[in-house]
C-alpha cells in the first residue's frame, strides 16, 4: 500500500495537480484582497475568513474536486495503462485506495491553503489601506476546526466524483456531474432539503442553525467514507474496457 501510495504522489509531482491547488486557494485570496479594498470602515477578522471559507465550500470546492478527479483518472485512461496497473503483482484495491487517499490529500491541503492565503490577503490589504484593516482576534483554531468540518463534510462529494471519474474512460460524465451538481447547488441555495444534497453539505457548515451543520456533517462524512469504500471496492472488482 505504501509503495503504490509513492508511486501515485510521484505521479502527482508531475501533472498539473499541484498548480490547481495553488490556483484555487490563490483566487480566493485576490478577490477577497481587492474586496477589502472596496471598503471605507474596518470589518471583523471572523466575517473576512468566514466570507472566504463560504467562497471555498460553495463553489470553488465543488469545481476543484471535479477537476482533481478528472486529472488523477485521466492519468492512467489517457494513456490506457490500467491493464499494466492492475497486473502488478500486488493488489488491485491498492491501486484504486492510493489515487483516493491522494485525493483527498490535496483537497484537505488546498482547504488549509485556503485559510492562509485568505489570512495574508486580509494583511495585506490592511497593509495597502489601513482605514479597512481587519478589527478583532484572529482566531487561527476556530478557523481550522471550520476548514475541518468543510473537508469532511465535502466527503461524499468528493466520493461521488472520485467513483465516477475512474468508472469512465472518458473525463465528460465526470465534468458533467460535477458541474451539474454545482449549478444546482447555486440555483438552489435556500432550499430547506439543501442539507441533503452532497454538493450543499460543505457550505452548511457555516450555517447558523445546529441541526443543517450537524446533519451535513454526519451525512457528509458518514456516507462519504461508506461511498469511498465502495468505490475501491467496485473499481478493483470490474474489468476495464
Amino acid at each position: 500500500m505504501l509503495a503504490a501510495l509513492y508511486v501515485e504522489i510521484r505521479k502527482l509531482n508531475r501533472s498539473l495537480a499541484l498548480l490547481l491547488a495553488i490556483a484555487a486557494p490563490t483566487l480566493i485570496g485576490i478577490f477577497t484582497f481587492f474586496n477589502m479594498l472596496r471598503g471605507r470602515a474596518p470589518m471583523p477578522w471572523d466575517m473576512w475568513l468566514s466570507g472566504a471559507s463560504a467562497i471555498w465550500a460553495f463553489f470553488m470546492l465543488p469545481m476543484s474536486v471535479t477537476a482533481l478527479t478528472a486529472l488523477v483518472a485521466h492519468m492512467e485512461h489517457g494513456p490506457k495503462a490500467w491493464d499494466h496497473l492492475r497486473a502488478l503483482p500486488r493488489p488491485r484495491w491498492t491501486i484504486y485506495a492510493a489515487k483516493a487517499i491522494c485525493v483527498l490529500g490535496l483537497v484537505a491541503l488546498m482547504s488549509v491553503l485556503n485559510l492562509a492565503v485568505s489570512v495574508g490577503a486580509v494583511i495585506l490589504a490592511g497593509e495597502v489601506k489601513s482605514v479597512v484593516a481587519a478589527s478583532g482576534d484572529l482566531s487561527v483554531t476556530a478557523q481550522l476546526v471550520t476548514v475541518g468540518k468543510i473537508w469532511l463534510a465535502g466527503l461524499l462529494l468528493v466520493a461521488i466524483q472520485f467513483w465516477i471519474a475512474l468508472r469512465f474512460s472518458s473525463f465528460v460524465p465526470a465534468l458533467a456531474v460535477g458541474i451539474g451538481g454545482t449549478f444546482f447547488s447555486v440555483v438552489a441555495t435556500t432550499a430547506r432539503a439543501g442539507v441533503f444534497f452532497p454538493w450543499q453539505m460543505p457550505i452548511n457548515m457555516l450555517a447558523t442553525e445546529a441541526w443543517r451543520v450537524q446533519t451535513a456533517l454526519g451525512l457528509g462524512a458518514g456516507l462519504g467514507v461508506v461511498a469511498l469504500l465502495l468505490a475501491v471496492a467496485h473499481l478493483s472488482a470490474r474489468e476495464v474496457r
